[in-house]
């Protein structure tokens, strides 16, 4: 009797493990419905159960899940999750995202108490909040006592950390990235990144070099259930500057699409400081985020506001 067959005359129930978001929808919507198993997928609670009634076949495939291993934070990454640290209440709900910037922010969080966790992706940072008692989800109005996801991507000990775990609940993406469910919880604080910003706080966060780099995720939904939070905030957080200080990454034009507009971002953080951007004029936009640019591009970003008329 295999490991599955086991699972039908015991408890009958999978999880989607990493990955509910989507997955979870479009397998209830199928007519059909084949499900590939995996040993190493961590058994993950919340809405991410699906029996084995549902499923027509199964396929067997037992293999190592791909690892995003973390990596060390820069000091400026450290500086700008420490700006923005200052400035997270006490029993506030947090949103991180992938990279650097997230991580600097959780390590900069380490002495708070009683936070709690709804985000899209739960990273090994966020993890080590709940493994330290930072997080205890205890303030939260909905999903009380659970941290909230819809995937994880981490390391085999991240993997491990989560299997298991009764203090995580996996949602649907309808439900985790909804701006009206986010904002139900109070003091709602979403940290993402991104690509380029231009002088007016319009953010692209998928387009490179000419082409699609990424999705769009969940930034914007985020930012807006942020800020229709009781208390919440969002903060987009970037270095001024990649490419040993060759790129500005606040920029006169986008080259991109926008996924995140100039009237939905509340705080804009590089290492040079912070600015929150709502209520501002144009002009007054253009100033402030020139601040906060690698210096090596103030002159050149002020003679572009001007000839935009921002200046």
């Amino acid at each position: 009797m295999s490991d599955y067959e086991r699972l039908k005359y015991s408890n009958g129930y999978f999880t989607f493990g990493t990955n509910n978001d989507y997955t979870s929808s479009a397998a209830r919507a199928a007519k059909r419905l084949i499900v590939e198993v995996n040993q190493n997928m961590p058994r993950v609670f919340g809405r991410s159960l699906l029996h084995i009634s549902e499923v027509d076949t199964i396929v067997e495939h037992h293999v190592p899940l791909p690892m995003l291993k973390p990596r060390p934070v820069t000091e400026q990454e450290r500086k700008i999750g420490q700006l923005i640290a200052e400035r997270i209440p006490e029993h506030a709900c947090l949103q991180i995202g992938v990279g650097g910037v997230p991580s600097g922010v959780c390590e900069a969080l380490m002495d708070w108490q009683d936070l709690g966790i709804h985000t899209e992706v739960l990273v090994p940072a966020l993890a080590s909040l709940i493994q330290n008692g930072v997080v205890t989800n205890k303030w939260k109005k909905i999903n009380l006592g659970k941290s909230v996801f819809t995937f994880a991507m981490g390391d085999e000990a991240f993997y491990n950390f989560i299997n298991d775990n009764i203090s995580l609940e996996s949602h649907p993406v309808n439900y985790v990235n909804d701006p009206a469910v986010i904002a139900q919880n109070d003091n709602v604080v979403s940290v993402n990144s991104t690509i380029e910003m231009n002088l007016t706080g319009a953010c692209n966060s998928e387009y490179v070099g000419g082409h699609q780099f990424t999705s769009t995720g969940g930034q914007l939904d985020f930012v807006q259930g942020a800020y229709a939070s009781k208390g919440g905030m969002s903060f987009i957080a970037f270095q001024s500057s990649i490419k040993d200080g060759k790129i500005s990454k606040i920029v006169p034009r986008l080259s991109g699409p926008v996924t995140t507009p100039r009237t939905d971002v509340h705080y804009v953080v590089t290492e040079n400081g912070v600015v929150d951007l709502k209520g501002l004029s144009s002009t007054e936009r253009a100033e402030s985020l020139i601040g906060l640019a690698d210096p090596a591009f103030r002159d050149e970003l002020t003679a572009a506001a001007k000839s935009m008329h921002l200046i």
